[in-house]
């Protein structure tokens, strides 16, 4: 199906099912421990062995020597894979660094070695008894200082861009702001850890891994181990959190795999939680200027963003001016973009990649430029808006309510409350402060197939590649299919993450649910046709309701066709360009802060969003929640921190990378506008789940700032950036 004109009304519209708050299909499996996440699948293939990562000590350089010896007379140990005894292997199109590393090493924990033995015990146990020579390289692990070599990226893909005479209006403007932010490194710190189980029938690998994009895996699993793509299959039908993280094969998939067919039974493989932060990827840190001209009645008349961000050499920038280009009218831009080669771990995508870490800064320094104004912050950005592409006025945007949020936002939060001078509300020993800042995010669109059965004993069957993340996918799906194919939501079966079904567009960059949802429409849509016309009804209006085929006073049961089958592919044309499609919302933070200590704690969050329709209240809100939790955790505690020295994260677990826990987090409170995008699909929704986390962060640090007087432009907002300004209070 092309979905190339605007939708019209279509089935999905009865809303019999869709847009119901929808309890999960697979929760009580998740509830009940039966829903088998990778590394429990044992009973997939019998015999299980079990291997163990090793990880370079270095951050850059190569091996002079590695003694196994030891490690292979070692109890249990039924082989141990290096570089040397691998064999020729390729490297995936999705991956920065070889999963594999040796002799060089291009970061620090960078897998050198697996060790496969009967128990894991026994495998960590000889792993520690592999002696390693390193020659240590230099290297560059700090940002600030890459930045003087940062690197213009590719011109066609990621261009500077320049809208009028930025540089001439930012001179002339009556009120200016000119700041740096700086966002750190950040890991994902998902429950499920990356996990594999490999097993060989003769040519043939079965994979069962964690995985966000099957047919990513799949393709790029098969490169890498040089062997024919129909002699692999993924499955990965339960996911216990990604974040962008599981988007791509990492070093356990590839090394059970190696480690299977060397010890000739299969192997399962978890990364070990110190291992995750520096063996897998990260968000990069981000160091950003922002500067805003303004009339002083607050029009912005010029608006400049500049980032800089490093990776590994052969890696991507992190994209964060992308947000600037869109979400406030001025007649005067530009943006840029440098990337720095550094040679800390692989940095890639992390939930809302791109306009997370750019409206952490963005969204200060508007709240710096409305101060400057003495306007109110809510008021400046209501402003500023726009409704069409600001660099491309010819092109309007889809759908834009951006000032509805805002309005509807302060008015539950009751921001008239909020008193605009700094430190001024005090109960007992805390400092109260509210903060605001704009949630902006692209709605992205990508192909998404599927394959819709009828069942012998009349259910329907759903196949997709899709996987569900923790995010839902199998209730919208089955929402989706029973909509189209009339029938109660009990009836309709999903099956995810199975690289022998149609490849759908996967888990990532907000595109999921509605893609993968247009692809079953697609399917659906194409096996109603086919059963009205074995049913014998004509081209007229025929309804699908109650499990019946209805038209023109007759009826015919949908089980009667019990093996019938359809499949078929969503692919989007061009409205996109036509249009500019992204979700947008509001948030606002009230935090109290200790007078004496700076302890800063959470009090009230809400959060209003307009994305389309939405396909499952319950789950799309808590997607909200958890979005804004990070977003929580990243304006206020988490920070990999970097030895610059050496090249590695410091604080590579959870005891020391601190992410928010239950007495972290209070009231939240989550809004959705009621709205409908027949420009975005036929499902006319959007992606709700990264638009949470963007501008949350900001918010809290704006709400900090209201509280105290003291403005924090580096993140994480900790309370020995607070101190040393901190109101004198009696």
């Amino acid at each position: 199906m092309k979905f190339d004109t605007p939708a019209t009304t279509n089935p999905i519209d009865q809303l019999r099912v869709v847009g119901h708050p929808t309890d999960r299909i697979d929760g009580a499996r998740k509830t009940t421990g039966t829903a088998p996440y990778a590394y429990e699948r044992h009973e997939v293939a019998p015999n299980q062995a079990y291997g163990y990562v090793l990880g370079a000590g270095i951050g850059k350089g190569r091996i002079t020597s590695m003694q196994l010896d030891a490690a292979r007379r070692a109890p249990g140990v039924l082989a141990i894979v290096t570089a040397q005894n691998a064999g020729k292997l390729g490297k995936g199109q999705r991956n920065t660094a070889n999963l594999l590393g040796g002799p060089e090493i291009q970061h620090y924990h960078q897998a050198i070695a697996l060790v496969v033995a009967d128990s894991f015990e026994q495998a960590r146990a000889a792993a520690a008894l592999i002696r390693v020579e390193y020659a240590t390289g230099s290297g560059r692990f700090d940002l600030a200082q890459a930045c003087c070599w940062a690197a213009k990226p590719d011109e066609e893909n990621k261009p500077d861009t320049a809208v009028g005479d930025f540089a001439g209006a930012f001179a002339a403007a009556p009120v200016q702001l000119d700041a740096t932010y700086t966002t750190p490194d950040q890991s994902h710190a998902m429950m499920e850890p990356h996990a594999s189980i490999a097993a060989w029938n003769g040519n043939k690998l079965t994979l069962w891994t964690s995985n966000q994009m099957v047919a990513w895996g799949h393709k790029d699993l098969a490169e890498t181990l040089r062997v024919p793509k129909e002699n692999v299959q993924i499955i990965s039908p339960f996911i216990g959190g990604g974040f962008g993280g599981k988007l791509f094969v990492r070093a356990e998939a590839l090394l059970a795999a190696l480690g299977a067919r060397a010890a000739r039974r299969p192997v399962k493989v978890a990364l070990t939680r110190p291992v995750m932060a520096n063996n897998t990827t990260h968000r990069p840190a981000t160091i950003q200027r922002i500067r805003i001209g303004a009339t002083r009645d607050g029009k912005i008349t010029a608006i400049g963003h500049e980032s800089w961000s490093g990776n590994l050499e052969g890696g991507d920038l992190e994209t964060a001016v992308m947000q600037t280009r869109l979400l406030y009218a001025g007649a005067n831009r530009m943006t840029s973009m440098r990337l720095a080669t550094i040679d800390l771990p692989e940095g890639n995508a992390m939930r809302a990649p791109g306009e997370a870490p750019g409206m952490m800064a963005l969204e200060i320094a508007i709240d710096e430029m409305a101060e400057k104004l003495g306007m109110d912050p809510v008021q400046f950005r209501i402003l500023n808006d726009t409704q069409v592409d600001p660099e491309k006025p010819e092109r309007p945007f889809s759908q834009r309510r951006f000032v509805e949020c805002m309005r509807q936002g302060a008015d539950r939060f009751g921001w008239a409350r909020r008193h605009a001078t700094p430190g001024a509300v005090r109960e007992g020993r805390w400092l109260i402060g509210m903060g605001v800042a704009a949630a902006f995010r692209n709605n992205l669109v990508m192909k998404s197939a599927a394959r819709v059965s009828i069942e012998p004993n009349g259910m329907v069957a759903v196949e997709t590649d899709m996987t569900d993340i923790g995010t839902g996918s199998y209730t919208i799906i089955a929402q989706t299919a029973a909509e189209m194919m009339g029938v109660p939501l009990g009836q309709v079966v999903v099956r995810l993450g199975d690289s022998s079904f149609p490849v759908s567009c996967g888990s990532g960059g907000q595109w999921g649910g509605n893609s993968s949802t247009a692809g079953v429409y697609a399917a659906c849509d194409k096996l109603r046709r086919t059963l009205a016309q074995r049913a014998g009804f004509g081209e007229g209006d025929v309804t699908f309701e109650g499990g019946q085929i209805r038209a023109g006073g007759r009826s015919v049961p949908l089980a009667q066709f019990a093996g019938a089958s359809a499949e078929d592919t969503i692919e989007f044309g061009d409205l996109d360009k036509k249009y500019q499609q992204s979700t947008f919302g509001s948030h606002f933070v009230e935090v109290a802060v200790d007078v004496a200590t700076a302890e800063i704690r959470v009090q009230r969050m809400l959060a209003v969003c307009a994305a389309g329709r939405i396909l499952n209240p319950k789950s799309a809100r808590s997607q909200v929640i958890g979005a804004m939790t990070m977003g929580v955790g990243a304006a206020l505690m988490e920070e990999l921190a970097v030895d610059t020295r050496h090249g590695f994260f410091v604080n590579h677990d959870l005891a020391s990378y601190e992410v928010p826990v239950h007495a972290d987090i209070p009231h939240q409170e989550v809004i959705f506008l009621d709205e409908t995008d027949p420009i975005s699909s036929p499902m006319k929704a959007k992606g709700v789940g990264e638009l949470g986390i963007c501008g949350v962060a900001a918010a809290v640090a704006n709400a900090v700032y209201n509280a105290t007087g003291v403005r924090v432009r580096d993140y994480p907002v900790t309370l020995d950036k607070l101190l040393a300004g901190m109101p004198v209070v009696g």
